[in-house]
């Protein structure tokens, strides 16, 4: 049977592995940031542990799969969070052409960006929004506080988006595929979005996590928490279900 990851696991986090939780004022993102000797926010060099689980076939997680709301409040380790990013939209392999990405896009054009809004700090990361760098995989950061309370309110005070330690959006840059491909493009953009919430979906069940996707938002609202000129389409809170 066919495994979902074919990659080995290369880096086993410690007990003191890192921990995303969130939870904060809205209308006040914060750093909770405790540790004086930490560095600023925007230096940070988050380099994410290299993809490899391998626990369940697809058609395991495919039967598993559900979408899922409840979650517990307890934290995300690094090690899950690039896991998840890496499906998303990482670097893959193909013995033909070379390295290719997790999920297809319609002539390679790859339109969307994947955005990680992590809760409260913890050990090596401070809250905020960060953007996956695909080919390094690492997270960018791009906006300081932990703003996952922003984040609900903007999707019609869905509470839960704000009680899970972390979430995904993916947001799209239309132009990439429209460019070549007109007005037909903006379906093909669609359809990525589908491809990359399906392979979350997926990690999730392979990580035993939870998410959902949710398309019940104010655009504007969760462009400008984001700090993107893109455009939202997707939210995916992810956590450990109760």
């Amino acid at each position: 049977m066919k495994r979902l990851l074919c990659f080995s696991l290369a880096v086993i986090l410690g007990a003191g592995s890192m921990i995303l939780t969130g939870g904060c004022d809205p209308a006040d993102p914060v750093n909770n940031n405790n540790n004086n000797e930490r560095n600023d926010f925007y230096d940070q060099q988050i380099e994410l542990p290299e993809p490899g689980v391998d626990e369940k076939t697809v058609s395991e997680a495919l039967h598993e799969r559900s979408s899922r709301r409840a979650f517990t409040g307890e934290g995300l380790s690094l090690e899950e969070a690039g896991n998840l990013l890496w499906a998303a939209g990482g670097v893959g392999v193909d013995g033909v052409s070379g390295a290719t990405r997790t999920a297809p896009s319609a002539g390679g054009t790859y339109p969307l960006e994947i955005y990680l809004v992590a809760g409260i700090e913890a050990e090596d990361i401070i809250a905020g929004v960060y953007r996956y760098d695909h080919e390094a995989h690492t997270l960018e950061p791009v906006a300081e506080g932990d703003r996952l309370e922003l984040l609900a309110a903007s999707a019609l005070d869905q509470v839960f988006i704000a009680e899970a330690p972390a979430n995904l959006v993916l947001v799209a840059h239309y132009e990439r595929t429209m460019d070549r491909y007109g007005d037909r493009g903006e379906r093909y953009v669609h359809m990525d979005a589908g491809y990359a919430s399906q392979n979350i979906y997926l990690m999730a069940e392979e990580l035993d996590l939870g998410t959902v996707a949710v398309g019940a938002f104010d655009d504007a609202e969760v462009a400008e928490i984001l700090e993107t000129g893109g455009e939202p389409l997707m939210i995916m809170p992810v956590g450990r279900v109760e």
